[in-house]
């Protein structure tokens, strides 16, 4: 139990009616979630007002009240706490209720439009063969050293987050690697929390659905970097035309990485084959399973990574070496005649261009590339037509398909995808909605020794359909057919 005034600490506060001596068992934003002695803090969200549940907390005990306007009607017995940010305050709440525990172990926070998971999977898998126990939260899956908690966000909700962070100090976690979404910083899920260092990979068109412009995307991103303490790490890729926005305001200890352009932490691509690459890395030429530029950015801000956290370079590159990406990340199945099918999570006009690149660099020439690929329902709509033309343009058959169609019409989708298909593109695209036919159907076109390209979905085993989530696994799917062609 704590009590409410402690729970306050570092909240700015307009107005208390009450007491903040009281005890609290619990906080919770979600009414459902509240048992006698909880803190309901009621919250503006994108799809309910916690406002409109503040009576309903209370029937259900809630001891305080924390929120952006107070009731007409005041319950007796009830303490209410007024702030100018429900949100904002939520954070910091969680963390003092959890005694703040990524104070207690080093926290590295991931950020971009492409690359995050693959490198917070990449830094867990590192530190944790590096002999540390070791937390990840990621779009893939959580984890606690070996126990796996299935992931719901890319970033939890500031109260699921510090719970998860307590459980990794409880664990004996020394350090925790994670992914920032730009929604997260945007909804303030991440306030509260101490940072050891923050990461940026790279920053595409993305999210506009939510973000509205491309400079609120951008802003959410940088908030994060801004928010680092002296203490922290900037790494950033300087590559990329934002990378060194990322470090204007920041109080971090700044340093970068880049492939092209002289930076702290340098890398060259030597070899880029289907079985992996070949990196001069910091004066070493290593070979990793990885395979892509991409990855070759993601491997290097790793290996950035490890070395502002103090790790041996040898030991670091030694098992970088012998790592696996995430899974449906350039995952890549070949079938007993030479067909190789790829299954990938790019969902951005710019990781499919990355993808077909890298195709383009390894492929021999002879091959067919066949893209089969979708967009999701319920989010931006604008890339839309970009991911079909870029498709088009990097591909020799396109299909165009279902992705996560969610509440949409997945017919419109594609419709509005084929706007994107130029006339000179028309006669290799073909419109397929159901996408298990549309994943057989370019196994049927597939000659030994063509590339299959199945993008969107990645790791998801589901389709969301009007919100029930139908079981369905790419890589499984594309597996079977590829062994029916043989």
């Amino acid at each position: 139990m704590k009590k409410l005034r402690d729970l306050l600490y570092g909240v700015s506060l307009q107005q208390v009616v009450g007491s903040t001596n009281v005890g609290i068992t619990a906080i919770a934003f979600d009414s459902r979630l509240v048992t006698p002695g909880t803190l309901f803090v009621a919250v503006k969200g994108t799809q309910a007002d916690g406002h409109d549940y503040i009576e309903k907390a209370i029937a259900l005990g809630a001891t305080a009240i924390l929120c952006e306007n107070l009731p007409t009607a005041l319950a007796a017995g009830v303490h209410y706490v007024k702030v100018d940010q429900s949100a904002k305050a939520l954070g910091t709440v969680a963390a003092n209720f959890y005694d703040h525990p990524s104070s207690e172990l080093k926290l590295v926070g991931i950020t971009g439009t492409n690359g995050k998971t693959t490198m917070a999977t990449l830094l867990f898998q590192l530190f944790r063969e590096l002999g540390y126990k070791v937390g990840l939260l990621s779009t893939v899956q959580n984890q606690i050293n070996q126990e796996i908690i299935s992931a719901t966000h890319t970033t939890p909700d500031p109260i699921a987050l510090n719970q998860l962070l307590r459980k990794m100090v409880i664990a004996g976690c020394d350090y925790c690697f994670m992914e920032v979404s730009s929604h997260a910083v945007a909804q303030y899920r991440i306030e509260g929390l101490d940072f050891a260092g923050g990461v940026f990979s790279n920053l595409t068109h993305d999210h506009l659905d939510f973000h509205q412009t491309f400079d609120s995307y951008l802003k959410a991103k940088k908030t994060f970097f801004d928010g680092l303490s002296k203490t922290a790490f900037a790494l950033t890729n300087l590559d990329d035309k934002n990378g060194l926005v990322m470090l204007q305001n920041t109080k971090a200890h700044c340093k970068t990485y880049s492939l092209k352009h002289l930076a702290d932490y340098r890398a060259k691509i030597m070899e880029n084959q289907f079985n992996g690459l070949l990196l001069h890395i910091d004066e070493e030429e290593v070979w990793f399973k990885l395979v892509g530029s991409f990855n070759a950015y993601n491997l290097l801000a790793v290996y950035a990574t490890a070395m502002l956290l103090d790790q041996d370079k040898q030991k670091v590159l030694t098992t970088l070496s012998r790592l696996q990406g995430a899974e449906g990340r350039f995952d890549y199945v070949i079938s007993p005649n030479g067909v190789v099918g790829i299954v990938d999570y790019a969902h951005t006009p710019d990781a499919v261009l990355n993808v077909l690149t890298t195709i383009r660099d390894i492929r021999k020439g002879t091959e067919q590339v066949i893209t089969i690929i979708g967009c999701g329902g319920d989010r931006d709509k604008t890339k839309r037509p970009i991911m079909a033309q870029v498709a088009c343009d990097g591909s020799d058959k396109v299909i165009l398909t279902s992705d996560n169609p969610r509440s949409e019409n997945p017919d419109e989708i594609i419709r509005e995808m084929e706007i994107g298909v130029s006339p000179s593109n028309k006669r290799k695209t073909l419109s397929i909605t159901d996408r298990r036919e549309a994943i057989k159907t370019a196994c049927h076109l597939a000659k030994p020794g063509d590339i299959i390209l199945l993008a969107g979905k990645g790791h998801e085993k589901y389709q969301d359909i009007q919100g029930i989530k139908h079981p369905f696994d790419d890589k499984e799917i594309l597996n079977d057919n590829l062994k029916l062609q043989d």
